[in-house]
Parts: C-alpha cells; sequence; structure tokens
C-alpha cells in the first residue's frame, strides 16, 4: 500500500508531538485516512504492541489496511465494548473515533477501562470531530493519559469551575448545572498544541456531499395517532394496547418513531410494532434504478421493516456490499456511522434522523472518499408535518436536538 504524501507528512508531525507529549490529536475529518496515518505514526514512534480501540463494524477494515502496510508491529484491533477484557500489557493506545470517551459530567465506563488500559502509555487520538457539542467533551478523552493537558484539574468538576461558564437550567421540575458552556480559547490554550487538524479540501476531495429531503405523506392512522399523543399523552386500541407519554422526553420519542412508520406499545407488554410502510414502498418506488445503495435507520423494528420487504440482495457487511455488483447495504446510525466504507454506494437514504449532531456529519461521510468519480447523494426521507425536518434543521447545524428545541417545535 503507497501512503500519500500527506500521510507521511502528518505521521512525521505527530511522531514529534507523540515524543515531546505523550499523545497526539489527529483531527482529521471523515475519509482523509487517519487510521493508516495513525498505525503509521505509532510504527515511526517505535511502538512494538499497539492496541488500536475502535467500533465493532470498522475491525475488519481496519486489520486489513494494517495487514496491507506491512510493518513490523503486534496490532491488536478491540471494539469498545470489549475493554473490560483487555489486559494492560500495550506500549501505545489508539483511540478510534475519540470523541465517544467524552460524556460529562460525568465519566462513561469506556473512559474507565481506558484510563486503566492507558496508564504511562502513549496515546493517538482520532477523530473527525473531537468537540461536536462542546469543548467541555475534551476534559474525559483527555483524563485517560497520564499526560493530560488537564492533569492539574483531577476531576471534571474541578476543571469545569476554571474553564466552563456553568448555568442552571430546568428539566422537568428540578434544577440542573449545564457544563457545556466551555471557554473555547482557554481550552485551546492548554491543548491545541497536541491537534494536528486535516480537512477533506487539503486532501484533495473533488466530490462533495449533495443532499435532497424527500417529504413522504404517511398513512392518515399514523397522523391520527401521533395527534392523540400530542393531545392526550396515552392512547389505548380496541385490544387494549396503551401507548404512554407521561413526560415531554417519552412524547418526543414516540412521535420519532411514529413519523417513520413504528411503535413501542408499552402495556400490557412492552413491544415494537410496524405501523406504516409508507417510506419503504417510496424507497422501492423513487429509487428502483439504483443498482447498489445503503440505508441508515434509527430505530431497530425499523432495521426489521426494511430488511424484510426488499427483493434485492441485503447486507449488513459493508466488506460484502462492497464487493457485490448490486444490493443495499442497511444499517442502524449509531453502529454505521463510523468506521465503515461505502464509496461503491450510488447514494445514501436516510431513512429517519438521529437527534445526534455527531451522527448526522458522520454518516453522510460514509459515502465519501478522495477519488471518489460518482456524486456523494444522500437523500433524506422526511414525514409531511413529522418531526424529521425540525430535527434536521438542529443537527445540520452542528447542535443536537434536545427537549428544549422539541417543546418549542411541538408544545
Amino acid at each position: 500500500m503507497t501512503l500519500r504524501d500527506y500521510q507521511v507528512r502528518i505521521s512525521d508531525e505527530a511522531v514529534e508531538i507523540l515524543k515531546e507529549h505523550g499523545l497526539v490529536y489527529l483531527a482529521m475529518e471523515p475519509r482523509t485516512g487517519k487510521t493508516l496515518t495513525s498505525i503509521v505514526t505509532a510504527y515511526k514512534a517505535g511502538a512494538k504492541n499497539v492496541l488500536f480501540v475502535t467500533k465493532k463494524k470498522a475491525i475488519d477494515d481496519i486489520v486489513l489496511q494494517a495487514k496491507d502496510l506491512g510493518y513490523q508491529i503486534l496490532l491488536n484491533v478491540v471494539n469498545y465494548e470489549q475493554l473490560h477484557k483487555v489486559k494492560d500489557e500495550y506500549d501505545l493506545v489508539i483511540c478510534d473515533e475519540a470523541h465517544s470517551i467524552g460524556a460529562f459530567p460525568m465519566k462513561s465506563n469506556r473512559c474507565e477501562e481506558l484510563k486503566r488500559i492507558c496508564e504511562d502509555k502513549k496515546i493517538i487520538y482520532l477523530s473527525g470531530t473531537p468537540s461536536p457539542e462542546s469543548y467541555s467533551q475534551l476534559y474525559h478523552q483527555f483524563f485517560i493519559s497520564s499526560f493530560s493537558p488537564f492533569k492539574k484539574w483531577p476531576t471534571f468538576y474541578k476543571w469545569a469551575h476554571e474553564f466552563v461558564a456553568i448555568k442552571k437550567v430546568m428539566i422537568n421540575g428540578q434544577s440542573f448545572n449545564d457544563y457545556k458552556n466551555a471557554d473555547h480559547q482557554k481550552v485551546r490554550e492548554h491543548c491545541a498544541h497536541l491537534f494536528i487538524s486535516f480537512t477533506q479540501e487539503q486532501a484533495g476531495f473533488t466530490s462533495f456531499v449533495d443532499e435532497e429531503i424527500h417529504y413522504v405523506k404517511m398513512m392518515d392512522s399514523t397522523y391520527r395517532l401521533a395527534n392523540r399523543l400530542k393531545n392526550d399523552k396515552v392512547v389505548t386500541n380496541a385490544d387494549g394496547d396503551k401507548v404512554i407519554c407521561e413526560t415531554a422526553v417519552k412524547l418526543m420519542q414516540k412521535l420519532h418513531q411514529i413519523y417513520s412508520g413504528t411503535i413501542i406499545i408499552d402495556e400490557p407488554e412492552r413491544e415494537s410494532r410496524i405501523i406504516d410502510n409508507s417510506k419503504v414502498d417510496y424507497i422501492k418506488e423513487r429509487f428502483k434504478y439504483l443498482k447498489k445503495y445503503a440505508i441508515f435507520y434509527k430505530f431497530k423494528q425499523e432495521g426489521l421493516l426494511l430488511k424484510t420487504l426488499f427483493d434485492e440482495p441485503v447486507f449488513d457487511d459493508a466488506m460484502e456490499f462492497e464487493r457485490a455488483s448490486r444490493g443495499i447495504f442497511i444499517s442502524q446510525i449509531v453502529s454505521g456511522r463510523e468506521g465503515i466504507n461505502l464509496q461503491s454506494a450510488e447514494a445514501l437514504i436516510m431513512y429517519n434522523i438521529d437527534f445526534s449532531a455527531t451522527s448526522y456529519w458522520q454518516t453522510r461521510a460514509r459515502i465519501q472518499t478522495r477519488d471518489k468519480e460518482l456524486e456523494c447523494k444522500v437523500h433524506w426521507l422526511f414525514s409531511v408535518n413529522g418531526i424529521e425536518d425540525k430535527i434536521h434543521k438542529a443537527v445540520s447545524d452542528k447542535k443536537d436536538y434536545t427537549i428544549r428545541y422539541f417543546k418549542n417545535d411541538f408544545l
């Protein structure tokens, strides 16, 4: 495998930062080759035994890329859910999609596990979106390192009193501290020297994502159910099945499901059901001319709906899809938004949309590569008068769609 000039240049720069500071953050935009760059950096830094932590669906592709490099380096690739099984036996750790470690104010389990594994070890962080919602997401990412630039502040709360304009917010009648408003300039003064940023434009990308929104009319019964829930908060059918939305958060989640054709029954037993095939029917008619495309969905029942109603070959493995001459790749947004390559897809169809701004930006990038000549087309399917359009407006502006937005839009 031949590395691109910029990958060689970035790896050389990263090695110097790694040697001086014990960690480096490759903030390279999606599809610019940060995986290979990180492995090359580890090799040049003299690492012999490397742990590469990533998402489950990305493991096979990373193993193949590393094999193609042919470096004499022992590389163990695991997913974040396997961290509790990992022993303390590595001299360098690569954290892919590192922003996923950045939960705050409480640290996540994966953060705790990585803290144990990474003690006194060099770390290479990888993410195209290091702090997608708030600079506060950086604290726990660096917390796992013995060389954290925020080591002076042993807990997030002590750090926040120095770096965050803490505000009081009311949620369901209770007062909570909001730690999102971190001082960008002050945070960067402590950690900017650890970052190497690189964009798709710098990498020579010539094909960028073009979005198109399709509005789908759902069945009348779908709108009746949604309206009854908005008004009554509880709906009971003739069989005694109940859908209950006693809080605004639950109402937001239920409407999100309903407007794409599924619902979770709350009583007498919790059960997912398909109530409307309109979006699937639209896909089958509108995109029947495509030989290869990918569909991303939000809720599990949507996946079942999609996987059972198409005549074409359906794949849930991205590498098998890439080798096929025709077919449909179907994946849940959260599991497929990172680390997989869908460059042969003629289009990406978003059956539903996630509340997360990170999901929005990373899922779009799945069909991009530097040398792709095909147009990178992303089609969003929104129900007429539904909730998806409102979510899109928030996440495309790099903001998560929260209960505050929902209340303003619908209540």
